[in-house]
């Protein structure tokens, strides 16, 4: 029997708000075939779909934002199964069930996008990533005895995760998720977006999809509300 799979997401502060979360388990439902939990940690649930399971972020002193990522390594969690993580920022477009599926009960994550120019890079991005609960609670455990201290040391949680797992991790597929404005997008011109603040595409276009591609990682500006293409309107909801 199959342990419980659940699909997680990350709400801290203001940067996003309610409708990242609700967008994101709208996409996850439409994509998805197997049964799945989703929870949102957060420390503020206001406007969040009430079909959404929420879970209080452990408030602690000297963690914000994206370094809340460790604690998804914690054993007490709260959950038992199958963890998949999803960033915000993403737009699901195809079917996900892969994600689970893929070499079940190793740990997976995204090669960083810095693979368009560098060949074999072997970095994460942690946009996407799936464990088993209390897999690898090394990088939990040790980030948790100075948080204050690992968040200035390194430049993100991805780069705490790649300090901590040095072995027993796999890269997804790179074509199965892809940076929608490097890869996708092909790096297009970007602009200040005196309007909307940040930068944007200098006008908007089509993304060139690959025929495994399900997930587009918006990391950086645009955001997917800022967006100038309709293919996000059209997905992002």
């Amino acid at each position: 029997m199959s342990s419980p799979r659940y699909v997680v997401c990350l709400k801290y502060g203001t940067k996003y708000d309610s409708k990242y979360v609700n967008n994101l388990y709208n996409m996850v439902k439409r994509h998805m075939t197997l049964n799945f939990n989703f929870i949102c940690f957060t420390e503020n649930p206001v406007g969040i779909d009430p079909e959404i399971q929420i879970k209080p972020l452990p408030i602690t002193t000297g963690v914000e934002g994206w370094w809340y990522k460790p604690f998804f390594f914690n054993p007490d969690l709260g959950i038992t199964g199958t963890v998949l993580f999803l960033d915000l920022d993403l737009v699901i477009f195809e079917n996900i069930d892969k994600l689970f599926e893929f070499n079940p009960g190793e740990f997976c994550i995204i090669r960083d996008f810095n693979r368009i120019r560098i060949p074999n890079y072997d970095k994460f991005n942690s946009s996407v990533f799936r464990l088993e609960t209390g897999q690898h609670r090394h990088v939990y455990d040790e980030f948790i005895k100075d948080p204050k201290g690992h968040s200035k040391r390194h430049w993100g949680d991805q780069d705490w995760m790649r300090y901590q797992i040095k072995r027993d991790y796999t890269y997804w597929p790179d074509e199965w998720i892809q940076s929608y404005k490097w890869e996708m997008r092909g790096k297009p011109k970007m602009v200040l977006d005196r309007k909307q603040g940040g930068r944007n595409f200098d006008r908007p276009g089509d993304p060139k999809i690959l025929p495994d591609t399900s997930i587009a990682v918006f990391h950086g500006d645009p955001n997917p509300h800022k967006c100038l293409d309709a293919w996000v309107a059209e997905h992002w909801k």
